[in-house]
């Protein structure tokens, strides 16, 4: 029941009609967060961004350099399980909130 109360209220929000594109989009979420973790540290390395060269403040410079991949990875992933027009919506709302929407824009005329 209370399950069921966290399913409608999501499918609302996020515009959504099934269950089963909830469970997609969580899909969705889980498998790039899990993918941006596995290729940051190889990718850090490479730019030779490592624990022993900057100490503690790595792992911060890690999280800033990975979140833009784990922003475009939520589209191209979010695109292969069909939920392409959700997951644009939403980096278009996170973009806005960054005050970055012009980068959304561009995006849009070059593009679509």
């Amino acid at each position: 029941m209370i399950f069921q109360n966290i399913l409608d209220k999501l499918k609302k929000r996020w515009e959504v009609s099934s269950n089963f594109e909830v469970l997609i989009i969580f899909t969705v979420f889980a498998i790039t967060g899990s993918t941006s973790a596995y290729l940051s540290k190889p990718f850090t390395n490479g730019l030779g961004i490592t624990k022993e060269a900057f100490g503690w403040i790595a792992i911060p410079i890690r999280l800033i350099i990975i979140f833009p991949i784990y922003q475009v990875l939520l589209v191209i992933i979010g695109s292969i399980f069909g939920q392409f027009r959700f997951f644009w919506k939403f980096e278009k709302k996170i973009l806005k909130r960054m005050r970055l929407e012009g980068i959304a824009i561009w995006i849009e005329k070059k593009w679509f």
